[in-house]
């Protein structure tokens, strides 16, 4: 029976997996102000 329906299987798969790394990048995201701070930072340690 999984054979038979096989790709509609996987293509769901894809699908949950694409929404679940939209929702987690979207939930997780960093703001512009902070992540230029942490570059500032990152340049500047990484100089000494």
């Amino acid at each position: 029976m999984i054979a038979k329906y096989w790709k509609k299987i996987g293509l769901i798969i894809l699908i949950f997996c694409c929404l679940f790394n939209i929702v987690s990048k979207i939930v997780k995201r960093t703001s512009l102000a902070e992540q230029l701070v942490q570059t500032a930072q990152y340049v500047l340690n990484r100089g000494k």
